[in-house]
């Protein structure tokens, strides 16, 4: 796991959502050591006319913008892992859309393993099973 939600400013745009939703999750797997097989990822745009940073819509700014929501089980990653990811992410991003004005978030979520899971099961419950 982790659960995965991208804010995009702008239209939707089909090229731009795949090459999000697989820098999103390289950089997932390499820098949190999340594997893919579990990352649910979401994306969704919001119009630039409807997106304020400081009381000015994105559009009035010509800018663009994201905001990326993670979650995952508490104490699986390090403060320093969490930090990288988050400067990597927003490289990532800036790359994809020059344009890209600063005040752009993300969000690590640490969920409590007993409160967190897929498939029914809680991730403390993986990890009881797991024998760890």
């Amino acid at each position: 796991m982790p659960h995965i939600v991208v804010h995009l400013s702008g239209t939707p745009d089909p090229q731009l959502t795949r090459n999000v939703v697989d820098r999103v999750m390289a950089l997932t797997q390499s820098v949190l050591g999340k594997q893919p097989p579990v990352m649910a990822i979401a994306v969704q745009y919001i119009a630039a006319d409807t997106w304020f940073i400081g009381g000015d819509t994105l559009a009035d700014l010509n800018r663009t913008a994201f905001h990326l929501d993670i979650s995952i089980t508490d104490e699986t990653n390090t403060k320093a892992e969490k930090a990288r990811y988050l400067r990597e992410i927003h490289a990532a991003m800036a790359a994809l859309r020059p344009d890209l004005h600063e005040v752009s978030y993300v969000h690590l979520i640490d969920a409590r393993a007993a409160a967190y899971g897929y498939g029914g099961l809680t991730q403390e419950y993986r990890h009881q099973q797991a024998g760890v």
